[in-house]
């Protein structure tokens, strides 16, 4: 594989022009076709194989036109100090409210009067208007929902407090801010570690190129695969963090074989062909996970992974070819404003008949008059000195931050969870206040008549039955044209996302069993609230088959890049380690409250179930990317004769610095989130933050380096039936250096005569560390 990504990026440099063109070229049409492509609605949302999700399927066949898993809205009315909801005043600005929103819009399917639905608070203080829509929260239009919230400001003007709840405000958060915000930080770091503008820039004009691309190919395919707009806020994510991360691998390396004194055009292709194997094996880590998304069995998430793995593949290919090809056009700029100084002293050297020193015999003699190695050096060299210390502190530490996540909760956040600013969350409070908190979230009980006798009877021992377990209400049936299917709303004690409404919707269930049994009539719970706790159970028990499928594919796709089999072991342990302290770490703050002030946490609660999952594919991806690159370059050290300990030194000599500069990128992308309203973005962008600087500083830059010291030459080593049967992929570039040694390529290079970025000088040199 060396020898091919060698060639590719030899060709890639000379083409330039070409190559760029074709990406450019790319870029506008998957512009012009996301241009053109109708604005994409609401992925289709089901949760196949629970009971909520049959008995939604249910719904909709014995009630056509019911919009059973419409959205939903409830205006909130609050008496002013002194007076009722029911006085006249008050009651006729209500009535009004309620023909208003009746006409506001083609997409309401219903509009409860509170007056006659008996939706008034017993004091007289609070009443509420049902709004139902035919369509989901994220096909209502802009028409809709201004129509809503404008009904509620009318009700204002008459001195009552009026605030909306229900999730047909809910619309999808927008995330341009913290992408920018990242971005600039990106830049800002990129500066610092390459010293150059050019350097800098050449990662972020390609990440963004790259994500340009897929989220354009995703927004004009939408509607077409029912892609939804949700899916490219996490190809974006993704894309932009993976892209940054493998142009600056290979920028690095290019600038380290430049500054060993090779021609331009060789230092892209040796680029290419050690850093790009990394990137290729670090990318089908990726795409493993994020493919491997499919376990869960959730159409949407699977679509969700597969969109963003196809932007992971883009940044691979373009991190191979654009990137070197971009490579071209820099010239000598690619380096630092005082490296290009001693450049260009050592050609004037040159042109005296002096011969100029290669970058090792630079540093041997830098060393020998008592020069400081670099950062990555002197920690190696530590960890080497007291590798048992440096493993069991990284260890334990990690340890003792993931002992909360013994006592995780997953669930999925209602109106209660939002800042209690938003009239969401104002609302959630005046109608707990008026009716109790577990009137924000009803159950919805469906039951299925046709196989009793008596459908009628069968109906009346279900309400019984929900009555005995302890609930505050419970609506007579409401039987199909049919008289076969009966819908029953049950209203709970708690609030939707507590434990007790989780055991009152097993309790109903359980006690369906029984009435089926006896009856024949099968009873089903279904509703936002049941639905929601569906869909938690359901990522619960994906989560251990998807780390399975993840962590073991990986580990075949480690041990053919590594030849190894405790160095992949090793690998997959320290990403599960990093992972369960960060769930640690997000329970402590999220789900007890523990320094919540500090982040923005104004309501503790179950953790968002799907963000363990997302937080596996996401950190897994990248912690293999930092292992791969980091490990990578101590193996090829090794397999050109250096011993175990030295090559430690010289991965990190290499490749700390760059690892270090990716991680600290990607937590100021993901931080950039914990400032949202939102309590599911925070909470992402929190968890993602923490796996990556949990992964990335204790498991790779600590952890690694103290196991690999202790293991030694048993570190690389691989029984020999394995090693014959296993395909050679030469990631070290060990063949690679053997051909360039025996027979080196004709350059052929015209590095020096293109005009655009060519300087006319095919090697210069560099003798200042990358």
């Amino acid at each position: 594989m060396a020898t091919f990504l060698y060639k590719l990026g030899r060709l890639t440099f000379r083409r330039r022009r070409f190559v760029a063109l074709i990406w450019v070229a790319l870029l506008a049409l998957a512009g012009f076709g996301a241009a053109s492509a109708s604005t994409a609605t609401s992925s289709s949302f089901s949760i196949p194989g629970t009971e909520a999700q049959r008995a939604f399927d249910l719904l909709e066949q014995r009630f056509p036109g019911a919009s059973a898993d419409g959205a939903t809205a409830r205006v909130v009315f609050k008496a002013p100090e002194g007076e009722k909801v029911t006085d006249a005043a008050n009651k006729g600005e209500i009535t009004g409210i309620v023909k208003e929103l009746q006409s506001g819009s083609d997409q309401v399917a219903q509009v409860a009067d509170p007056f006659e639905a008996q939706a008034v608070s017993q004091d007289g203080s609070t009443a509420y208007i049902s709004v139902s829509y035919k369509v989901n929260s994220m096909e209502l239009t802009d028409q809709t929902r201004d129509a809503l919230e404008e009904a509620g400001k009318d009700a204002q003007g008459s001195g009552m407090k009026v605030e909306i709840g229900g999730d047909a405000l809910q619309v999808m958060p927008h995330t341009g801010t913290a992408e920018i915000i990242g971005v600039v930080i990106a830049a800002i770091v990129l500066v610092i570690t390459f010293g150059s503008l050019i350097a800098a820039g050449l990662p972020l004009v390609t990440a963004l190129i790259g994500v340009g691309i897929g989220v354009s190919l995703i927004t004009a395919l939408a509607n077409v695969l029912d892609l939804g707009s949700t899916t490219p806020i996490l190809a974006s994510m993704i894309g932009l963090a993976v892209g940054i991360d493998y142009a600056l691998f290979i920028v690095s390396r290019y600038r380290a074989e430049l500054a060993d004194g090779r021609e331009r055009e060789d230092a892209a292709g040796r680029a290419v062909g050690t850093a790009g194997s990394a990137v290729v094996f670090a990318g089908l880590t990726v795409v493993i996970a994020l493919v491997g998304l499919a376990v869960v069995n959730i159409p949407m998430l699977t679509k969700m992974g597969f969109a963003a793995a196809g932007t992971v593949a883009i940044a691979v290919i373009i991190a191979l070819t654009l990137v070197p090809a971009l490579l071209g056009f820099a010239g000598k700029r690619v380096m630092g404003r005082k490296a290009r100084k001693g450049a260009e002293a050592a050609e004037s050297t040159d042109a005296k008949g002096a011969k100029t020193p290669s970058l090792d015999k630079a540093e041997a003699k830098d060393t020998a008059k008592g020069a400081k190695p670099n950062m990555g050096t002197r920690w190696a060299r530590f960890v080497l000195r007291r590798p048992v210390w440096v493993m069991l502190v990284g260890i334990l530490g990690l340890g003792v931050i993931a002992v909360p996540a013994a006592s995780l909760e997953m669930g999925l956040p209602d109106d209660g969870a939002q800042p209690k600013s938003t009239t969401q969350r104002q609302a959630y409070d005046m109608l707990s206040d008026g009716f109790g908190p577990g009137f924000n979230g009803p159950l919805m009980v469906v039951m299925d008549g046709k196989g009793s006798s008596d459908p009628k009877a069968a109906a009346e021992r279900v309400s019984k039955e929900i009555e005995s377990i302890g609930v505050v209400a419970v609506t007579p049936a409401r039987f199909n044209k049919a008289g076969d299917t009966a819908m029953i709303t049950v209203i709970p004690k708690d609030r939707p996302s507590s434990h007790a409404t989780e055991e009152v919707v097993h309790d109903i269930r359980d006690a369906g069993r029984d009435i089926k049994a006896d009856t024949g009539a099968e009873v089903l719970v279904t509703g936002a609230t049941a639905m929601n706790i569906d869909f938690s159970q359901k990522m619960n028990d994906a989560l251990v088959p998807y780390l399975a499928l993840v962590v073991g594919l990986a580990f075949l796709l480690l041990m053919l890049v590594f030849r190894s089999i405790l160095v992949p072991l090793k690998a997959a342990l320290g990403f599960l380690l990093s992972v369960i302290a960060a769930l640690g770490a997000v329970v402590a703050v999220f789900q007890w409250g523990w320094l919540g002030s500090l982040f923005g946490v104004e309501q503790t609660g179950p953790i968002m179930s799907m963000m363990p999952i997302f937080m596996v594919g996401v950190v897994f991806g990248l912690a293999m990317d930092y292992e791969v690159f980091l490990v990578t370059r101590m193996r090829e050290a090794y397999v050109h004769g250096e011993s175990p300990g030295q090559a430690i030194v010289t991965g990190f000599q290499h490749g700390a610095r760059v690892v270090t500069a990716a991680a600290v990128i990607m937590m100021a992308v993901f931080a950039g989130f914990i400032g949202s309203s939102e309590q599911m973005v925070k909470m992402i962008g929190f968890s993602l933050a923490v796996a990556v600087l949990f992964d990335a500083f204790v498991v790779r830059m600590a952890i690694v380096p103290a196991v690999l010291a202790l293991l030694g030459r048993k570190a690389w080593w691989l029984p020999r039936w394995l090693d014959r049967a296993l395909p050679n992929v030469d990631v070290e570039g060990e063949k690679l250096q053997k051909q360039l040694t025996e027979g080196p390529a004709a350059s052929g290079s015209d590095s020096g005569s293109d005009s655009d970025g060519g300087d006319g000088h095919g090697g210069e040199r560099e003798l200042v560390r990358v």
